[in-house]
């Protein structure tokens, strides 16, 4: 009766990844050409990525098979623990009962490895020999250098300049995995020097590092580009998190009324929340919230349309929320949050009503990541607290009404390099951006026109 943690067996880890695009009753618009207006093929993304990924990123199939190489790595982690948060709800007063799926217990201390050796198993399947990629807090890059690592392979990473500068333990776990780590932008890249050209100081956005670590993986031919968030099979490799937490939550006699992640690119929280939006299609009654930083709410401000996914209009254009591809937001601490669309998956969900979207500001965010830390010992990293913030927020409705419901949530990863940002925060030193409505407006100035097919 007083469970707190609901274990999984590595027997019961998920055999398949669940691809949502199987179930939606509305279309998912294509990835254009920049250049053509038509939609891309296998050869237009075939520099950057080998093509069991190229086929995942397309496939309309519900279940993909999760190779047994993969599996061999998740063991490592996998599953990972679903948490009643017992002494959140007692310090809260609250009726609600609160679950975490707490993937701070991967190696690289985040959800992001369960993409990363996905990836770095296709690659080096297909004779890949190295890896660039970008990365803003040091989550994706240290989970893509531990997995470059285990598979054998060189591994570049261009890390947002101020998380470079903000959370230097990141790049030294990066480099003890073996990579090598570069502040973005950065003199290596010919993207990396425009923007040092215009604006030496720049701190960089996630925007800037794609630019240079497309650029990079595009002049090599033995070298592939991989990305953390956003695209489809980055999405589909992440729902293991919430197919092992449907599981649990059976353990456990529950369902979820609300299920919380935090938002930036959207791997975290399309990984919880995918399986529970399927139960929603097939008429389960829930809500699914995402929760992203007041300083950078392409959600909740940004425009849906296609845009670049990166900064020096390298990629081709996704129909996204968006704040413009040359936004660069405030250099807040959850830089994981720090990117100027949206994945097109989440984005559609969000257009066609099947999920909520708030915007928290990093000052209230970390009181409640204090609290949280307080009553159930993990300190959460930036990112998972703003899921934490709404999770206490609805808890405190719920005593209020007096009113019992079952909330869910993913605590993404922990938060033990980011403790400069609590100490900042504990001394009355941590400050809210406010929407930065005139850059925003300035960036969407920037949007691409998409062109007519065979213009």
């Amino acid at each position: 009766m007083d469970t707190v943690k609901y274990i999984l067996t590595e027997d019961d880890m998920p055999r398949y990844w669940y691809n949502i695009v199987a179930d939606l009753p509305f279309p998912l618009p294509p990835v254009i050409h920049p250049a053509t207006g038509r939609p891309v093929g296998p050869d237009d993304l075939a520099p950057l990525f080998p093509m069991a990924l190229i086929a995942q990123e397309v496939t309309t199939e519900r279940e993909v098979e999760i190779p047994e190489p993969v599996r061999d790595v998740y063991r490592l982690w996998r599953p990972t623990p679903l948490f009643r948060a017992r002494r959140l709800e007692e310090a809260l007063g609250t009726p609600a009962r609160i679950y975490y799926k707490y993937e701070g217990v991967s190696p690289a201390g985040s959800h992001k490895p369960n993409t990363a050796v996905a990836q770095a198993f296709y690659n080096k399947a297909e004779g890949v020999r190295r890896l660039t990629t970008e990365t803003g807090a040091g989550q994706w890059g240290s989970a893509l250098a531990m997995a470059c690592r285990f598979f054998d392979l060189e591994c570049k990473v261009y890390m947002v300049k101020v998380s470079y500068h903000q959370k230097p333990y990141r790049r030294v776990l990066m480099e003890t995995w073996g990579a090598q780590v570069v502040p973005s932008p950065s003199p290596d890249t010919r993207a990396g020097r425009a923007v040092l050209a215009e604006n030496p100081d720049s701190p960089g956005s996630l925007g800037i590092a794609i630019s240079e670590a497309v650029e990079d993986a595009a002049s090599r031919d033995d070298t592939k580009y991989s990305l953390g968030s956003v695209l489809n099979h980055v999405l589909l490799h992440q729902t293991v998190i919430g197919l092992e937490a449907r599981k649990q939550l059976e353990l456990a006699g529950d369902y979820p009324d609300v299920v919380v992640g935090c938002v930036g690119g959207g791997s975290n929280f399309a990984g919880l929340a995918f399986p529970f939006v399927a139960d929603k299609l097939r008429g389960k009654s829930l809500r699914i919230i995402a929760v992203e930083p007041e300083a950078c709410p392409s959600l909740t401000r940004g425009v849906y349309t296609y845009d670049f996914g990166d900064t020096a209009g390298t990629t081709p254009l996704l129909r996204m929320h968006t704040l413009g591809h040359t936004f660069v937001p405030a250099g807040i601490h959850a830089g994981g949050l720090r990117y100027h669309g949206m994945a097109p998956l989440v984005s559609l969900l969000y257009e066609n009503g099947l999920i909520e979207a708030r915007a928290e500001h990093q000052t209230a965010v970390f009181r409640a990541a204090v609290e949280f830390a307080r009553a159930e010992g993990i300190v959460p990293a930036p990112e998972s607290a703003h899921a934490i913030k709404v999770v206490v927020d609805l808890a405190v409705e719920a005593r209020e009404a007096g009113r019992a419901q079952v909330i869910l949530f993913n605590l993404s990863g922990h938060g033990h390099f980011d403790l400069a940002a609590y100490e900042q925060y504990l001394a009355g030193r941590l400050e809210d951006y406010a929407y930065p409505r005139e850059r925003v407006e300035e960036a969407l100035k920037n949007l691409p026109q998409v062109p007519a097919a065979g213009d």
